[in-house]
């Protein structure tokens, strides 16, 4: 397990799924994720079957709960490139009574903590959507910096947005720990 200050990150298991579908399709979870269309329980059972698949060196994902063990949402490196030593993370905390708490904020310093000094990476890097300034600020607080913007990439709720790539080094992680 991966520890934060306020949340665990672990493994996922199967009977995940049952918490996961309680909040996969809600629009307002769904705004801010990468995917768009209505998910089954049979497509995200067969996710979470190839999310455990531990031959697959590119993935990782996790499932974060809290320390007396609610179950909170997702987080995940991915496309993680071993040479460049670099990765893309995606994180959702998908119960809604749990936003604007501070949860999201510690697992993504936990997950960072791991990719650089337990994986030994070196850049980790996000998108997010800028109608998203919740997720922003959290990822500021972590010390992520914006390096781009992908112009009128999302189409949403009848007009375009920019999507917003941050990313963090590991020496400014840990200048940000430090603080």
């Amino acid at each position: 397990m991966i520890e934060g200050k306020r949340v665990r990150i672990r493994a996922l298991k199967k009977t995940d799924i049952d918490e996961i579908m309680k909040w996969i399709n809600d629009p307002e979870v769904k705004q801010n994720l990468l995917m768009r269309y209505p998910i089954s329980r049979n497509q995200e059972e067969k996710w979470i079957e190839n999310a455990m698949d531990e031959t697959d060196p590119r993935n990782k994902a996790f499932a974060i709960e809290t320390k007396d063990g609610v179950y909170l949402g997702g987080i995940g490196l991915h496309r993680i490139d071993w040479e460049d030593r670099n990765a893309e993370v995606g994180i959702v905390i998908g119960k809604k009574e749990y936003w604007n708490k501070g949860y999201g904020t510690d697992a993504m310093v936990a997950i960072l903590n791991f990719a650089f000094n337990q994986m030994n990476l070196h850049r980790v890097y996000l998108r997010v959507f800028e109608f998203n300034r919740r997720a922003i600020r959290s990822y500021q607080r972590c010390g992520f910096k914006k390096e781009g913007v992908l112009r009128d990439d999302r189409f949403s709720n009848g007009k375009y947005h920019d999507t917003i790539i941050m990313g963090i080094l590991k020496e400014e992680f840990d200048k940000v720990q430090n603080r």
